[in-house]
């Protein structure tokens, strides 16, 4: 044992004291806190290899106590998380809950969690991260850190912690992510004769041929398609909610009217009064609030859902490995097809909701081509229809 060890006398009353716990092999150091409600000794404990560590950390708890920190030495970051979790995310939307629960329950709280808090380090999270950015992309690498630096905000607000150790570190860059895909004009026209008559074959046809993003077709209604409005209005979709918290769209400029070229028009009509046929058939009621892409129970399809069965519309297409491809990407391929076409990249911005020319340019275009014309006009040209009918200007939004 060494001099440290051997110097084990109690201290007085009232004191902090230190000994040597034999069970756990590390020296305890003890502050007393007074009584408890039902008359038990109520002591805050730190431990550690020394003597001098041990009387370090009481001092740390000491200024804990004098700022009115009143975090047990043995309160986790994984309880710190838990704790975010459950009080800190009030209102927000379910989607983002299960995704925060899941990045964290990957890479927090197995790398993070038996951590003391008043014991987190800067150095241990900038180890911590480095590590990360080898299995993460950016973003992911992103989040996963703004999860722990709110949960430790939640834990400081709250008494729990002194300080935010996670706001002292930079979060490095994390893997490259994986680069979007655009389908060719020839995949594309497969993938349009794929499953028709489905509703999958109608979302396709919507996201590809239009660019409205998964997100907004999903929670789209019949209200808001209008494939034969009045006042020789050309077909059109207003893209004005999407699945995100209050049915706000991603910007300002994502709100937006767009023309439907006269196959989406066509193929959408059709796809109507088979879900209205659907309905009388099954005793429902159908109306022009109803969903235009419900799942089986007349609800919001989830994006796995659609992921799924756009995944297997284009194994019918023949386009290989399908599993490899995700449901944004036709989205991806319409601003690709438009701009391979001619389309002025401002248009298409324009078309596709960027609120500027810099996400189409550098995220979404895949062919750059001197532009000829635009919108929906260019896509009836694209696929072959013959008509030649200039559409008119769809209305406004109010």
């Amino acid at each position: 044992m060494t001099e440290e060890s051997k110097d084990s006398s109690k201290a007085a009353n009232g004191e902090d004291s230190i000994y040597w716990d034999k069970s756990k092999g590390r020296f305890v150091g003890a502050v007393s806190l007074g009584y408890t409600s039902a008359g038990k000794r109520n002591r805050a404990k730190v431990t550690g290899k020394t003597k001098t560590e041990v009387r370090r950390k009481l001092r740390d708890l000491k200024k804990d106590l004098e700022a009115g920190i009143k975090t047990p030495a043995n309160y986790t970051v994984a309880e710190a998380v838990t704790d975010w979790l459950a009080q800190g995310l009030k209102g927000r939307a379910t989607s983002s809950v299960a995704t925060y629960r899941t990045l964290a329950g990957s890479h927090i709280t197995p790398d993070l969690g038996k951590a003391k808090l008043r014991d987190l380090s800067a150095d241990e999270l900038d180890a911590w991260l480095d590590a990360k950015s080898e299995v993460l992309a950016t973003q992911s690498l992103k989040m996963v850190h703004s999860i722990l630096c709110r949960s430790l905000t939640h834990a400081q607000r709250r008494g729990k912690v002194l300080r935010n150790v996670a706001e002292l570190v930079d979060v490095p860059d994390g893997r490259a992510g994986r680069p979007s895909k655009s389908l060719t004009l020839q995949q594309a026209e497969a993938v349009l004769s794929a499953r028709q008559g489905t509703w999958i074959h109608a979302y396709v046809v919507l996201s590809l041929l239009v660019g409205v993003r998964t997100e907004e077709a999903r929670p789209l209604t019949w209200r808001h398609v209008h494939t034969t409005p009045p006042d020789e209005a050309s077909p059109h979709v207003d893209v004005w909610r999407s699945v995100r918290r209050h049915g706000e769209t991603k910007t300002r400029k994502s709100r937006r009217t767009l023309a439907m070229p006269r196959q989406v028009a066509t193929v959408i009509d059709a796809y109507r009064i088979q879900q209205q046929q659907e309905c009388k058939a099954a005793g429902r009621d159908w109306n022009e609030d109803a969903l235009v892409f419900p799942n089986e129970a007349g609800g919001q399809r989830s994006a796995l859902n659609v992921r799924r069965n756009f995944r297997t519309l284009l194994k019918h297409a023949g386009i290989p490995n399908p599993h490899e491809w995700t449901t944004r990407e036709c989205r991806t391929s319409c601003v690709s097809l438009l701009s391979d076409y001619g389309i002025p990249i401002e248009i298409i911005a324009r078309v596709v909701g960027h609120s500027d020319t810099q996400t189409t340019e550098r995220v979404y275009r895949k062919q750059l081509r001197p532009f000829i014309t635009q919108g929906a006009e260019a896509m009836d040209e694209i696929f072959g229809d013959e008509e030649s009918a200039a559409p008119a200007e769809p209305p406004q939004e109010p």
